[in-house]
């Protein structure tokens, strides 16, 4: 909240956690490391029980509203760690919750890991670019919104996609 991301260093976490800097580095071995650990952190505890195909769009809310609630820590290590961090920790988060559902749906189905897998990250892809989108415009754009729009085009889009994974075996 005082100062770029980049500018923060282990001596002011250190001072301002009133540790020393040996503390620090017992459990983290950089800034990026504690940033990424407490997203993380965040984002299961957002996530906690919305992994089902009937919950996925509360999942997704969920990490919507986590990242408003830090709307100042997130946009901090948006504009100033590097430009991949954020994506590859959304696209961690979401990739879990999405091959969650993707599991579930193919219950009874033959259909390969790698079909799976290729599936969950197409929309991985498309959930982190809404949400790098959004976080562009200013989050502006009301969350329950986008979801409402993810859901009714993707409706029936998992299954189909299953689908049609099995039949080109």
């Amino acid at each position: 909240m005082e100062k770029p991301f980049h500018k923060i260093t282990v001596g002011n976490i250190a001072e301002k956690c009133d540790i020393n800097r040996q503390t620090f580095y017992y459990h983290f071995h950089d800034t990026l490391e504690l940033a990424e650990w407490t997203c993380e952190m965040d984002a299961e505890r957002a996530l906690n029980e919305h992994t089902t195909y009937e919950t996925w769009q509360e999942g997704f809310l969920a990490i919507f509203e986590m990242i408003k609630k830090d709307k100042a820590f997130i946009i901090n290590i948006y504009r100033y760690a590097p430009k991949d961090y954020l994506y590859k920790y959304l696209y961690r988060v979401t990739y879990q919750l999405l091959y969650n559902v993707i599991e579930e749906k193919s219950q009874g189905m033959v259909v390969r890991d790698e079909d799976k897998e290729f599936i969950a990250n197409f929309y991985k892809f498309g959930f982190v670019g809404i949400v790098a989108d959004w976080i562009d415009h200013d989050m502006k754009q009301d969350p329950e919104e986008i979801i409402e729009r993810l859901n009714a085009l993707i409706a029936g889009s998992f299954e189909q996609a299953l689908s049609n994974a099995k039949l080109n075996r």
